[in-house]
């Protein structure tokens, strides 16, 4: 096989490679004769067939075969001798579109290389991490939301005008151009004043209805409501109030305690502690890990594949286009250009995805199948589906384990390069905590604009 470089910019490779007429035949007798042992012939012989009858019955179908073989061959001798690692898939073109057989095979091989990547000193890197100490108050302020959630209802006095946050039992037909539509009315319907439960205007026109009394609400439906025959419609429901009741907290004591499946409310005091602990444990290695990357971005430098970083502007404009037009469900609108903005967190992202990879890759991190399992099935909790059948999903569609496996990956390099690098704890309030996460998030929000 002749190798000729035809392109070396940065890390842009081109090859034009041609392989031999006389390798080609080769292969060709290797297959005749392997299909020979198999091949009964009238006339002859199982076993004993004429190679050129076979190669004048089998030649043709043969060829394509044997250019493909030996075209991925040339190219794994290629990069095993090169030590190149292709940033993307090669481009492979044949470029003598007359090629026959007893001919050479003329090839170009492009692509983007790997970059040479030297792992920084991570026992230098400097962070802050902030953590925050559950206190008392904390856990009394969650008691005290657990129990305005399983609040209750009780009727009012008679005549009491409905208020906001009441339950309010009522009857409603709801019209439109003066004709009732489907789903448009209900019997001793419960609902509690504020929840947004009905479309916008709905609800505070009713405060201040008391029982017995009928009132006519008018509001619009959305543009975007997902009945379209009542998209932007006005309709006018006539409501009749039968019951107005008022919210009672439920106490913070051992009933309460019982509804969240703790024996007492010592014990859902610890329940809520501990789930407290664990979500400022999650914001500050939120923080602490975007700090991390921060440096890293910053301090280390090498050049990137320009295939890549066209991929990933092209993936985060398309991410974030659909985004802002999320009535369009499909891929069937114009071609979007990314922005120099897109660009450059699409540097940021390669640079780092890269750096992490070859982290992990040197320094053997790898995901078990144990956690990948633990992984699904917390997604599939999520995502109110049954375990199993979300695993053999996942387990026959690779993009889908990807999505699995990348960021526990990620999360594994990032914790083996914090315990190499220098981390001082700063406490701070939980109320600092949560404005430095949500500062973050503000920023991503921004930087992705």
């Amino acid at each position: 096989m002749q190798v000729v470089e035809t392109k070396s910019e940065g890390l842009s490779r081109a090859y034009a490679m041609t392989l031999p007429a006389s390798a080609l035949a080769e292969k060709m007798n290797e297959k005749l004769m392997a299909a020979r042992e198999e091949v009964q012939m009238k006339g002859f012989r199982k076993g004993k067939a004429p190679l050129p009858l076979l190669k004048k019955m089998f030649g043709k179908s043969l060829l394509g075969e044997i250019v493909q073989e030996s075209v991925d061959g040339a190219i794994r001798q290629h990069f095993e001798q090169t030590g190149d690692r292709p940033a993307l898939q090669p481009d492979v073109k044949v470029t003598n579109q007359d090629f026959d057989e007893g001919h050479d095979l003329h090839l170009e091989l492009a692509y983007d290389k790997l970059p040479d990547i030297e792992e920084p000193d991570f026992s230098k890197i400097q962070l802050e991490k902030p953590v925050a100490e559950v206190e008392d108050a904390a856990v009394d302020e969650a008691l005290a939301k657990l129990a305005e959630g399983a609040q209750t209802f009780e009727p009012r006095e008679e005549g009491a005008a409905l208020e906001d946050g009441d339950q309010l039992t009522f009857d409603f037909l709801g019209k439109v151009d003066g004709e009732p539509f489907e789903g448009g009315s209900a019997e001793d319907f419960q609902l509690v004043i504020g929840s947004g439960q009905f479309i916008p205007g709905f609800e505070p026109q009713l405060v201040g209805i008391k029982a017995g009394e009928t009132k006519d609400v008018t509001v619009t439906f959305p543009e975007d409501y997902q009945a379209e025959h009542l998209a932007g419609k006005e309709a006018v429901f006539t409501c009749t109030a039968k019951t107005v009741a008022a919210p009672v907290a439920a106490k913070v004591d051992d009933e309460l305690a019982k509804q969240f499946g703790s024996d007492d409310l010592e014990g859902l005091k610890t329940q809520v502690r501990e789930q407290l602990a664990n979500e400022y444990n999650v914001a500050s290695r939120a923080l602490v890990k975007r700090k991390l990357l921060d440096a890293l971005d910053e301090t280390v430098k090498f050049d990137l594949p320009a295939s890549l970083l066209d991929v990933e502007a092209q993936q985060i404009a398309h991410q974030l286009w659909h985004e802002e037009h999320p009535e369009v469900q499909g891929h069937n609108h114009d071609a979007i250009e990314p922005t120099e903005e897109h660009k450059a967190l699409a540097a940021r992202r390669v640079r780092l995805g890269l750096l992490l990879a070859e982290t992990g890759s040197k320094h053997e991190i790898q995901v078990s199948e144990q956690e990948i399992m633990q992984r699904i099935v917390r997604q599939a909790q999520q995502m109110n589906v049954p375990p199993q059948a979300f695993f053999e999903y996942v387990r026959q569609n690779e993009g889908a384990m990807q999505q699995i496996r990348a960021p526990l990956f990620e999360d594994k390099v990032v914790d083996y390069i914090l315990e190499l690098a220098q981390v001082t704890e700063v406490t701070v309030s939980k109320d600092e905590l949560q404005a430095r996460l949500e500062a973050m998030d503000a920023e991503d929000e921004t930087a992705s604009a």
